[in-house]
């Protein structure tokens, strides 16, 4: 058996891994992208819609990055090639009363131009991408193995990890979203949260983006026809199966032939509640599903990202015990897990995200820019250990 070693090797090749690959190939030229599918953005990125929309509300530290986020990946995607993103716009449209009055308390905290649209408001920074085509041109330079199972890794005794016994490694970067299966660490808890896409064929034409229960795409025209291609996405399904008994369908290759828990019960009633939804915003004519995918956004219990090392709780908690009773200690300080960072936790906003994010985690890995402390992986550590005190206390 050939042995191969890199500097990088990144584990999954959603848009998060693909743009950590991309921002890491101006460093290094000893980088490899690992999917267990076929091809890049196949999995839960495949199934996003790809829109890139401002989060409104008041100010607060999560709408701060989505901003932040937004500003970066668009102008990131736009420099990748004017033809990869459809920057139209987007209308954004309440819900009911109660949505419009909440949209209206916003309009003091806008972080982006907008003008009143019929009954919502209309962002001229709204785009959309195709998750295949910004994946595939992100990585086009880069050494891929695909429809490759990491099975086994581990790290060897100089710190060097090894994948199946043959990919050897000096730094690992997990971006497996919902597909925790390799962090061994108790307190990176990680939901998954099933969303559904599909792309229509109508003949009616939509003018820009909308959003309202669900988002709506600019139609785009299909050659020779009076039909226009639409898509239109998401859903949302959290099953309660229990990931250490059954993680079948997090893990599978092709979660579009899952029947286990997204079966095509769900698959149908999901495809005609988005068309409804779809309707309720701009009426679409003569529609037929040409497309349909499925994947398992993953999200934190707080909703910010993961980024960075990953603490070693118990090496962590070995070091200093009281750490269980709350007390503050230095992210500096902790213990982490030598040479391997993650991306993940991105949710439904993972194409406004991770070009952010993995840039972020280049620049620290590379030159030790500082990770903001409530993107790290060290906030949930600290509220995890402090649960494991409670939870002595409790059994006494």
């Amino acid at each position: 058996m050939n042995k191969k070693e890199f500097d990088y090797v990144i584990v999954g090749a959603g848009i998060a891994g693909c743009s950590m690959a991309h921002f890491l190939s101006k460093y290094s030229k000893s980088i490899l992208l690992i999917d267990r599918n076929s091809a890049v953005a196949f999995g839960a990125s495949g199934a996003a819609g790809a829109f890139l929309s401002p989060l409104l509300g008041k100010p607060n530290d999560f709408k701060d990055l989505i901003t932040k986020s937004l500003i970066f990946s668009t102008n990131f995607y736009k420099n990748l090639g004017q033809e990869l993103i459809n920057n139209c716009g987007v209308c954004r449209i309440p819900k009911n009363q109660e949505d419009a009055d909440k949209f209206d308390s916003y309009k003091p905290y806008m972080d982006f131009e907008y003008k009143q649209m019929n009954d919502g408001y209309f962002f001229e920074i709204g785009s959309q991408i195709t998750p295949s085509l910004i994946c595939e041109k992100l990585t086009e330079n880069i050494e891929k193995k695909l429809s490759y199972n990491v099975i086994k890794l581990e790290q060897n005794e100089n710190f060097i990890w090894i994948i199946n016994d043959e990919i050897y490694a000096e730094n690992i970067i997990l971006t497996t979203g919902a597909d925790v299966k390799h962090i061994k660490e108790e307190y990176f808890d990680i939901r998954g949260v099933w969303g559904q896409k599909i792309d229509v064929i109508t003949s009616t034409e939509t003018k820009i983006n909308y959003h309202k229960e669900c988002s709506v795409s600019k139609a785009s025209k299909i050659e020779n026809t009076k039909l226009f291609k639409v898509s239109i996405g998401a859903t949302h399904h959290k099953f309660n199966c229990d990931k250490n008994i059954c993680n079948y369908c997090i893990e599978t290759a092709n979660i579009n032939a899952c029947s286990r828990c997204y079966n095509d019960s769900i698959i149908n009633s999901d495809s005609l509640k988005l068309i409804a939804l779809a309707n309720d915003i701009i009426k679409l004519e003569n529609v037929e599903v040409i497309d349909v995918k499925i994947g398992a956004r993953a999200s934190s219990n707080d909703y910010f990202p993961m980024l960075g090392a990953l603490v070693d709780s118990k090496k962590s908690i070995e070091k200093y015990p009281h750490l269980l009773n709350g007390t503050h200690i230095k992210n500096s300080m902790l213990e982490t897990i030598n040479n391997l960072y993650v991306i993940n936790g991105v949710g439904g906003r993972g194409f406004v995200l991770s070009p952010y994010l993995a840039n972020e985690l280049v620049e620290h890995i590379i030159n030790n820019k500082e990770i903001k402390d409530n993107l790290t992986t060290y906030r949930l550590f600290k509220r995890w250990a402090k649960k494991q005190k409670n939870k002595v206390i409790g059994k006494k």
